[in-house]
């Protein structure tokens, strides 16, 4: 069963909130939403979006540092992306750049394993 355009951003938006609510997990005090699932419901809004409006322009205009660090620079960008996130949604409140670069790879990670388990169930 094929996903449309909306089908897919709800489920981006899923599993950034998702990898978001992870990430606070794990990285404890660095990530802080004040136990509210509202908070990750729209910082997870605010993220699928920045992923898919301005991250690709980003990826576009630091092709070379990509390239040149063997796509280790694509942290960087999931970091940026994460804190940009964070400025702009005050609720959600990131410490530094480190814990930002760490959730964002941390929702990379959420964002594989959900996709891989549903793209088996698709081709069961």
């Amino acid at each position: 069963m094929k996903r449309g355009p909306l089908g897919r951003f709800l489920l981006r938006w899923f599993v950034c909130s998702l990898g978001l609510w992870i990430a606070a997990g794990i990285l404890g005090h660095n990530i802080s939403y004040d136990s509210q699932f509202g908070v990750l419901t729209i910082a997870g809004l605010l993220l699928a979006i920045v992923n898919v409006f301005i991250k690709p322009i980003v990826v576009i205009l630091s092709l070379p540092a990509i390239l040149f660090s063997l796509g280790l620079f694509m942290l960087v960008i999931n970091g940026l992306m994460v804190l940009l996130v964070s400025w702009v949604y005050k609720p959600l409140e990131i410490t530094n750049f480190g814990a930002a670069m760490l959730a964002g790879v941390v929702i990379g990670l959420v964002n594989y394993l959900v996709t891989t388990i549903l793209e088996e169930k698709e081709t069961a």
